[in-house]
């Protein structure tokens, strides 16, 4: 695979990027990266690894994101990915809770490139999928010059396929994992400078970018872009990413659209048991900033937790939301 075509990326975010929201997403961008929810080593080994693994085939590309570690462990987890069907694994170095300290993974590892070197290498010699990283530019004292060069130097001479980029530090002392996303100061220059020491290596960048516009003025000079909030909270801008990130020539997927394209894979998954909030949590922000959205939140939240709730509900929702987005646009035709 080459790595270099993923010019986008949803980030992993624990309790939102589970594989219904990907689903979804994938309804919008054909070639965005789409990521897992953070899965421990542990839970992989001793776990159920339907409930923690399985996807649906649309969902390609798509990639595990593994915390731990120990080497052993990462490698047998990254065999499992693998064979799972996954495209790419990668490791968290990125996550500053509680629970990944208690664990020594996540965000304190940037302490130990060393260690993550020898996960990297572990896993490269089980898989043929590529071995990523995600990092920040260091934690609490670190100076961020020196720690995000060793971080590199490390997994890059490890054989690490790609290094996405965090760009900010995470406080592991002081401030909760809520805060470590908004407080420390984004440094967006220190990424550039590390993709300057590595011109032949993949560096994406993630942290703080709101809109497509954002993203495009990035790609000039790194390698990909990593979308995390703003793809969930704002999901439509996902449906101009191929036109306009990857060039291709295609027509840009609208809300309505989206929500019609996943209605076969709601109504697959409801044939399982699969309750219908558990997919529509992941809508709510689909009409942000339109005329109806309020409509539209309120009937999925109200309505898609009845135990019989089914397909209806969204088609409610999206007629309830179409004639006053049409309104709308008739409106500022108009004006």
């Amino acid at each position: 695979m080459n790595y270099k075509a993923h010019k986008l990326a949803i980030a992993p975010m624990m309790d939102w990027t589970d594989r219904h929201c990907r689903a979804f997403h994938r309804q919008l961008s054909r070639e965005a990266l789409l990521y897992t929810e953070m899965v421990t080593t542990g839970a992989v080994i001793h776990g159920d690894r339907e409930h923690l693994l399985g996807f649906s085939d649309c969902e390609h590309p798509i990639a595990c994101q593994l915390g731990g570690s120990d080497p052993k462990d990462m490698a047998t987890c990254a065999k499992i990915v693998a064979d799972w069907g996954y495209d790419e694994v990668n490791i968290n170095v990125g996550c500053p809770s509680d629970r990944v300290q208690s664990g020594s993974f996540g965000a304190c590892l940037m302490q130990e490139p060393e260690v993550v070197a020898a996960c990297v290498s572990a896993m490269k010699a089980e898989v043929s999928i590529p071995v990523t990283v995600k990092c920040r530019i260091g934690v609490d004292e670190q100076d961020p010059e020196p720690a995000l060069d060793a971080m590199a130097d490390a997994v890059f001479a490890a054989g690490c396929d790609a290094l996405w980029v965090h760009a900010r530090k995470a406080w592991l002392k002081g401030l909760s994992p809520k805060e470590n996303r908004d407080i420390p100061p984004l440094d967006y220059d220190r990424v550039r400078r590390l993709k300057a020491r590595y011109p032949d290596r993949f560096i994406g960048i993630n942290g703080g970018i709101q809109t497509l516009d954002e993203a495009e003025a990035f790609l000039p000079d790194l390698d990909g872009v990593m979308l995390g909030r703003a793809a969930y909270h704002t999901p439509q801008i996902l449906g101009e990413a191929d036109r306009r990130l990857y060039g291709r020539d295609v027509e840009d997927v609208s809300p309505w659209q989206a929500v019609e394209a996943y209605l076969p894979y709601v109504e697959d998954q409801l044939s399982k048991g699969v309750k219908l909030a558990r997919m529509t949590r992941h809508m709510l922000g689909l009409f942000h900033g339109r005329p109806g959205a309020r409509s539209w939140r309120r009937i999925l939240t109200v309505e898609a937790i009845r135990p019989d709730a089914g397909i209806e509900v969204i088609q409610q929702a999206l007629a309830a939301v179409r004639p006053m987005d049409l309104m709308g646009e008739e409106a500022g035709s108009a004006a």
